[in-house]
């Protein structure tokens, strides 16, 4: 078997890549590195404790790079009309996992919420691995927003929102908002009209708002986050050891491996505040570092989006890089406590599969917008079987 098409590592044609194609692999590469270092710092003595091996979690997350490595290297090297042209099915069944998982005896809970389902003995989270093929399919969506009957557009408008409202049903209030606000900003980029978008924008505040006030963990942690240290052992106890934390790093940090928070004290520390393991033991310093990761990958994505070549590849790379920043820059404002606590993962970081796939998957999407270099044909949309009159728009 030939190991160049299937880890990047091994990729000797990477020479004739953009620039910017060959800056984002490098710069996906070294992320990766550093959160597979946090990964073992934060997960060693969990791991040791519930598993008697304290390389049980780092040992299975390197089997899941190396598979989402081998996903990747398909993306890049796969024209992204051929990607756009299966997008549609990508999305419908993963719709139909989200809504698997509320059945009772299907999803698996986790805090409260119905994210998971098993297939076989693999667990699955719809919600994460849909964002790369909801940002595809928005993007096709949106980039002949014009050209489309008003049937077509209905009817996608009303599957992407199934989309988020099944996410949000979970209920998963941080993915269901990066979704929307993903799907908005990919039609924001598109030029749809400011009446539909306001509107959109209202609506979809106003679910949130009715999540909330429905769910009482939800609004326990809203509550929470405004004063966490009123209740420091209850409902404010993860941010506040999060916060310890985060303090602790100071300047330069306790330095690799000394984290004391992570010793149980601070909750999921492998997961969803997996940031807060980093500011300790790489401080002040070190989180400045990471951030300027951010920026220059966020750059890079804004530099290929103005680059590309049409309008739905455009789309493609806005998408891509808002999922990716975005769910990072979510994931620190909650273990700062600029956010109220929510489960999003750190891309790249936070241990689990299904998030390490979708997040490799969506930065080969990115890439491979950058590969492109002559104009891309349009992949067209159909009508569903239901309301076809003509075969194509």
């Amino acid at each position: 078997m030939n190991l160049r098409l299937l880890i990047p590592i091994f990729d000797d044609t990477v020479s004739t890549w953009a620039l910017e194609a060959r800056l984002l692999r490098w710069l996906t590469f070294i992320w990766l590195f550093v959160g597979l270092i946090i990964l073992f710092s934060a997960s060693y003595a969990v791991a040791d404790a519930r598993q008697g091996d304290g390389l049980y979690y780092f040992k299975r997350q390197l089997g899941w790079v190396f598979f989402a490595l081998i996903g990747f290297n398909i993306v890049v090297n796969l024209p992204l009309r051929r990607i756009l042209a299966n997008s549609h099915w990508f999305i419908a069944v993963f719709l139909l996992l989200i809504f698997a998982t509320l059945i009772p005896g299907l999803g698996r809970k986790a805090f409260d919420s119905a994210r998971w389902i098993a297939i076989g003995p693999i667990p699955l989270q719809p919600s994460e691995l849909i964002k790369p093929f909801l940002v595809l399919q928005t993007a096709r969506v949106f980039g002949q927003w014009e050209k489309l009957s008003w049937t077509v557009r209905l009817t996608w408008l009303g599957i992407l929102g199934l989309v988020v409202l099944g996410i949000l049903v979970q209920p998963n209030l941080s993915t269901a908002a990066l979704c929307g606000m993903t799907i908005w900003l990919i039609a924001l980029a598109a030029g749809l009209p400011y009446k539909y978008l306001g509107g959109t924008a209202l609506g979809g505040i106003i679910l949130g708002l009715i999540s909330i006030s429905l769910k009482d963990y939800q609004r326990r942690r809203v509550m929470s986050f405004l004063n966490p240290w009123g209740d420091p052992t209850g409902d404010g106890y993860q941010l506040v050891q999060s916060l310890l934390a985060v303090g602790s790093g100071q300047t330069w940090g306790a330095g690799f491996g000394l984290s004391q928070q992570k010793l149980f004290y601070l909750p999921i520390q492998d997961t969803d505040f997996i940031f807060a393991v980093f500011a300790e033991e790489f401080g002040f310093v070190g989180s400045i570092v990471l951030l300027l990761l951010l920026a220059l990958f966020a750059t890079l994505g804004l530099v290929v989006a103005l680059k590309a070549k049409t309008l739905v590849n455009r789309l493609v790379a806005i998408g891509i890089t808002t999922v990716v920043i975005g769910q990072s820059l979510l994931h620190i404002a909650v273990a700062t406590g600029a956010l109220p606590t929510t489960g999003l993962p750190l891309p790249l970081f936070s241990y689990g599969g299904n998030s390490m796939i979708s997040s490799l998957v969506g930065v080969a999407l990115l890439i491979r917008v950058a590969r492109e270099s002559s104009e891309a044909e349009i992949v067209p949309l159909r009508k569903p079987r239901m309301f076809e009159k003509k075969s194509k728009l």
